[in-house]
């Protein structure tokens, strides 16, 4: 007897299924994809029967929160102090982890490094869609990874973007931590579209995920990223993860001597730690090398007095405390409106800052087209930098430099107050560490901070830096 068959619509383009022709797919919008695909009714025959067998099993069993095991949540060191920084003290088991970032800036660098450094026995399987294993050993050997033969001998390699080859080695491994390279190279049978696609990516990653939380081990996908610096894919993909880290690179390396490429890895999700840590690296011939002391790191080595338009900020980068020299320049506005241009420091602050100095100093800035950087290339979002720049801003305007070996931090509101920061104590101390000998800030609220001039609104800060009357 004939299969009876039913028709669905199927978008050629992401997989979407509708019942009816569309002209638009809702998933990805776009027009005239959908084609008539024939479903047999023998399937769904099949699944009916699954989920009533499914439904005349003993009903899964609750357990009380307090009964369960506190070592469960426990964390690997990774043997990278500034990836476990930014995971918040180490690799959470059962856990995903989605590294996005632009072509060559160094995922599968770190990834290397990770299957390397990582501090556990248990075995560790690197799953490479986009290299063969001989490319893999040649970067092995160039970043000296080779050297420690016991940490070689326990990393798997499998060059394949098959889900059920992966599966198969999964299975037989029983790896504690799982790397794989990249989230587009996956593919399955059971996926759709073809490799790449978005229900290849969600299909596939899901269940990786799947597997590394039953099997408690752990799960590292990097991703390709957009032209605007979002990974690309279905946002579906973040969500499934517990944590989405961000690889992205500084403008360029003055700070650093000119010789060495500085990088940032930042979290924008993390579930099992802070989102306001950041972990710095500079890419040199070993490989990514953590940067522990960043002190001096983003400030520019100068010899004299510094140049008009220049302050030293003390801001926040979640625990620790960078030292960053921001630059500012005015310039007569070319058109009937004046323009900021800031990249590295949200633009709508430098407007906000700005129209306050004008407030509350007389100092026109309206017909003043406003350049600012911050040394380094490194993105500064912490409240505690508005000072300083109200600073770079007052003097680039007005040409008179800031003293040398003065530190900036604080908050400005609108009504021209200096606001408290957070951990100013230590702030002080960092910048008291680095051979500045003063410290501009708002008034500390537990108790007095030596070294630190006090102020409590931005007329009375420019007194005490120009010692005016």
């Amino acid at each position: 007897m004939k299969k009876q068959k039913s028709l669905i619509y199927k978008c050629s383009s992401c997989g979407h299924e509708e019942p009816k022709w569309l002209g638009r797919c809702p998933e990805c919008g776009e027009w005239n994809t959908f084609v008539e695909t024939a479903v047999n009714n023998a399937v769904n025959n099949r699944r009916s029967e699954s989920r009533t067998r499914s439904d005349s099993r003993s009903v899964p069993q609750t357990l009380p929160l307090s009964v369960v095991d506190p070592a469960e949540g426990s964390r690997i060191g990774s043997g990278i102090g500034e990836l476990d920084r930014v995971l918040g003290g180490g690799i959470m088991k059962c856990s995903a982890v989605l590294v996005g970032g632009e072509p060559g800036i160094g995922k599968s660098t770190l990834l290397l490094q990770l299957a390397a450094a990582v501090q556990t026995k248990g075995r560790v399987l690197y799953v490479s869609g986009e290299e063969s294993a001989g490319q893999l050993r040649l970067m092995a050997d160039r970043l000296g990874l080779s050297k420690d033969k016991n940490s070689m001998e326990r990393i798997e390699i499998l060059c394949t973007g098959s889900l059920e080859e992966i599966e198969t080695v999964l299975n037989a491994v029983k790896p504690v931590l799982v790397l794989v390279d990249s989230a587009q190279t996956l593919f399955s049978a059971d996926g759709g579209s073809a490799p790449g696609g978005v229900n290849q990516m969600k299909f596939c990653s899901f269940e990786l995920i799947s597997w590394v939380k039953e099997h408690d081990a752990a799960l590292f996908l990097t991703a390709h990223v957009t032209k605007e610096g979002v990974i690309a894919g279905p946002k579906t993909l973040e969500h499934m993860v517990d944590t989405v880290l961000y690889f992205e690179q500084n403008d360029k390396s003055s700070a650093l001597g000119g010789t060495t490429d500085c990088r940032f890895l930042r979290a924008a999700k993390n579930r099992f730690g802070s989102v306001d840590e950041i972990g710095i690296f500079t890419m040199g011939e070993q490989g990514l090398s953590p940067v522990e002391d960043t002190g001096r790191l983003f400030l520019v080595r100068r010899e004299g007095e510094l140049p008009p338009g220049v302050a030293t900020a003390a801001v926040l980068e979640g625990s620790r405390t960078i030292l960053v020299e921001i630059q500012a320049l005015t310039i007569p506005a070319k058109g009937s409106m004046s323009r900021v241009f800031s990249d590295k420091i949200d633009s709508g602050r430098v407007s906000r800052v700005s129209a306050a100095l004008e407030k509350h100093l007389g100092l026109r800035l309206s017909d003043q087209d406003l350049y600012v950087n911050a040394a380094g290339g490194i993105r500064i979002t912490e409240v505690g930098v508005e000072l300083a720049l109200a600073f770079a801003l007052y003097s680039a305007r007005t040409g008179l430099a800031l003293p040398a070996d003065m530190a900036i931090a604080g908050e400005l509101s609108l009504t021209g107050e200096i606001r408290p920061v957070r951990r100013l104590a230590g702030r002080v101390k960092t910048a008291t560490n680095l051979g500045f000998g003063s410290f501009l800030g708002p008034a500390a609220e537990n108790q007095p901070v030596h070294g630190l001039k006090a102020v409590s609104d931005i007329k009375s800060a420019v007194k005490i830096i120009y010692k005016k009357t």
